[in-house]
């Protein structure tokens, strides 16, 4: 199963890569920015950012001599709804599931 909303929520399981897509949903910022906002290093900070951009989560664009990090609006809104649709899917129709629905339609350790 390997879908790409998957390496997007992977990206966002870590707190500090949580808070920095919220800050981005504020306002585009520099490392510098996050940096002094967030009370962390810049290399720290940079760290988890290129694990967002390798997710397609954020955008970079230069200005001058910074770089400035925004959402990747577009890919989100797509995650999200490959996301929904997987969770709206039947099981049977979900290769990776396939004999699942089976299974648990015959559990026995409930009471039906």
């Amino acid at each position: 199963m390997e879908r790409e909303f998957i390496r997007s929520f992977k990206a966002l399981g870590e707190n500090t890569r949580m808070k920095i897509i919220k800050l981005l949903s504020y306002k585009s910022m520099c490392v510098c920015e996050l940096s002094e906002v967030l009370g962390m290093l810049q290399p720290r900070i940079s760290q988890h950012l290129k694990v967002l951009k390798e997710a397609k989560l954020v955008n970079e664009s230069k200005e001058g001599y910074w770089v400035f990090y925004s959402l990747n609006e577009e890919n989100l809104n797509r995650y999200w709804a490959d996301f929904s649709g997987f969770l709206e899917s039947d099981l049977d129709e979900l290769k990776e599931f396939s004999g699942l629905k089976n299974k648990i339609d015959n559990l026995s350790c409930r009471t039906k």
